[in-house]
Formats: structure tokens, sequence, C-alpha cells
């Protein structure tokens, strides 16, 4: 039975209900019946108008539905291609996405981010539309321009130097209260942190970011011994 067999029938029976209720409370006049007609056959009317209109709302949600059938039909097609699954495309993109935040974030070291880019690019999946331009334009741009400092740097003592100096340089940390992430790189070689000498060559380590955080907040709460008068 379709939908509008369906309404026609629901109808029938509102209006032999309504005439069965109508005879039980009282015997109708002509006028009353005629009027009863009126307003049955009004709703009727109403009836016919909103199930034409959700036969037009029927209709377009099956071509909706058809054109997303033939949409899906479409993207396993280009799986197929690539010899991937749904489930293989899935992965790949949640590994580009994962590379994508490694690199925009600078998360060393970057031979690790360049060996997992070249394994995506090696990938067949990368050839998709939705990865192409990502992984052979822009991340390739990505990667050229990211200069990794290098996880140390050495450093020659010259005359005057100290511990506070050196790492006080902004080619090292910008701040001497990291003067000790010098000192313990060099314990081969410092035996007093007070008492360095010219000519000697020093491991100067990156800091790390809770290392950072610490100097500067060392650096922010130093508060100088006041002068004597």
């Amino acid at each position: 039975m379709n939908v509008y067999k369906i309404f026609a029938a629901l109808f029938s029976v509102l209006l032999f209900c309504t005439i069965i209720s109508a005879q039980d409370r009282k015997e109708m006049t002509e006028e009353e019946w005629q009027a009863e007609i009126q307003r049955l056959s009004t709703k009727k009317v109403e009836l016919t108008q909103e199930l034409a209109t959700l036969k037009t709302e029927i209709a377009t949600l099956k071509t909706n539905n058809a054109a997303l059938q033939a949409q899906d039909d479409c993207i396993n097609e280009m799986y197929a291609l690539v010899g991937a699954t749904k489930a293989d495309v899935d992965n790949f993109r949640s590994r580009l996405n994962e590379l994508m935040s490694q690199v925009d974030g600078k998360v060393s070291p970057k031979d690790d981010r360049l060996a997992e880019w070249e394994a995506l690019k090696a990938s067949k999946i990368s050839a998709l539309p939705e990865f192409f331009d990502k992984i052979h334009n822009q991340l390739g741009r990505k990667l050229d321009s990211w200069q990794e400092k290098p996880a140390e740097v050495i450093y020659t003592v010259v005359k005057g130097d100290c511990l506070w100096y050196i790492a006080k340089r902004d080619a090292h940390y910008g701040n001497g209260f990291a003067w000790p992430k010098i000192y313990q790189a060099n314990r081969d070689q410092i035996k007093n942190p007070d008492l360095i000498y010219p000519a000697q060559i020093f491991k100067v380590p990156n800091l790390t970011d809770d290392e950072k955080e610490h100097y500067a907040k060392v650096k922010r709460n130093y508060k100088p011994a006041p002068v004597q008068q």
C-alpha cells in the first residue's frame, strides 16, 4: 500500500468516526450536516496538500540518496585504483595529519619527520586528490624551510669569559641563569664553575622546553641584593 492509499484510508476512518460521534450526540439538522461535510472537505484538501508535500520531500530524499550512493561508488573506484580500502585511506589520513602537526610544531628530530614524509610519498594513496597537494607540495615546502638547530653547539672560551656570560649569549640561551646546563655538560673539563680558561672547548647543549621555562622563572623571580651604603 502506497502513502496515498494510507492517507485516503485514514481520512475515511476520520470521516466515519466523526459521523458516528455526531450521531451518538444528537440528530443533526441538514444545515449542520452541510457544515460538517464542508469542514471535512476542507480538512481533506489540507491533508491532500500535506501528502503532496511529503511526496515531494520523499522524491528529493531519494534523489539525494542516489547522488550520495553514486559519490560513494566513485570514491570506492578511486580507492581500488590505488589498491586501497577505506580503512587503508583512513589510516593514511591519520598518519598525514599527525605528520603535518609535527612539522608545523617543528618536533625534532627532523630526520624522523623526513623519513615519515618519504614513506607517505612512496604510497600510491598519496596520488589521491585529497592528499596529493599536501604531501607532494605543502609538506615539501615546510620541510625545506625548517632549519633545525643542532642538538648542541661547540664554543671556545675566550679571555674574560665565565659560564654566566656564555649562557647569556643570544646565540646560546639568552639567559645567564641557565649556566648550570653548560657546567653539567662539561664536568670533565670544569672542576670549579667559577674557574674556566681561554681556549677550553665547551659543549653548549639545547635546553628542553621544561628547562627553558625553569630558568626563565628563575630569572623573573631574581631579586638583586640591596646596594650596601
